[in-house]
């Protein structure tokens, strides 16, 4: 079988272009060089396995053309970019343990003194200004009474829950977004600071929960005589520490 002249050319052309390219990346400057040796390697390689493949010289010609005007254009910055280096540290079993008896011997030294918990900063990073005033209503006030909502069924066997975790917390604490108030409590909780209790507070804070208009929304979907569970919200000892330590409570 007779080579295709026009193959052949088009397949010279592309080759051409490539180490083209790759002699203006070379001059670009020092981080070109990785993309340099490997395209070298890859192309030696790729000669040696088409050959012994019995593949027409044309078509591998015409690819290691193409594959050299890729590494070229990355080099230049025209192409994909090379492979990131890898970010961030895993660190080793043997670094855990070294940081863990770091901890334990800080435990033991009489004269270190730890101002706060390390994790609040952080902690802080996770917080709206929403949730900041969620925690100084919770601090300056105590628990506050929430409110589930659920059909009436015979000893509560089938009760469906309508509503849960209704409460007056967002309108309180003057929130922005008040539609967001139970994402603002999971967020909250998620970080430790605080918990949902099946605890009830006074009887009396819970009559003005039932009667906004959200909760009698909630009862009238629940049908006849709906019934309500009542619990309550607390800042955990964390979330307490972590108040006073990192919000304003005085103002």
């Amino acid at each position: 079988m007779s080579a295709d002249p026009s193959g052949s050319n088009g397949a010279a052309e592309a080759l051409r272009e490539g180490v083209g390219l790759l002699r203006i990346a070379a001059g670009a400057g020092f981080s070109t060089v990785r993309w340099m040796v490997r395209t070298t390697v890859h192309t030696g390689t790729r000669v040696v396995r088409g050959i012994a493949a019995g593949e027409s010289p044309v078509k591998i010609v015409t690819e290691l053309g193409v594959d050299l005007r890729s590494a070229a254009e990355s080099a230049l910055g025209a192409g994909p970019p090379p492979d990131p280096a890898p970010t961030g540290h895993h660190s080793s079993a043997a670094e855990l343990r070294a940081r863990g008896a770091e901890l334990l011997r800080r435990s033991a030294d009489v004269q270190f003194v730890e101002d706060m918990h390390p994790a609040y900063e952080r902690i802080l990073g996770e917080l709206t200004p929403d949730e900041a005033r969620i925690l100084r209503l919770l601090a300056k006030e105590g628990p506050q009474p929430t409110v589930d909502v659920r059909t009436n069924r015979p000893l509560g066997i089938g009760s469906e829950l309508i509503e849960a975790g209704l409460s007056m917390i967002g309108r309180q604490a003057g929130v922005r977004n008040l539609g967001r108030t139970n994402a603002y409590l999971n967020n909250l909780f998620r970080l430790g600071l605080l918990w949902f209790s099946r605890e009830e507070v006074e009887p009396s804070r819970y009559q003005v929960v039932e009667v906004q208009p959200e909760v009698q929304s909630a009862m009238a979907k629940a049908g006849r005589a709906p019934r309500t569970v009542r619990r309550s919200i607390h800042l955990t000892p964390f979330g307490e520490d972590f108040c006073r330590t990192c919000l304003p409570l005085d103002d």
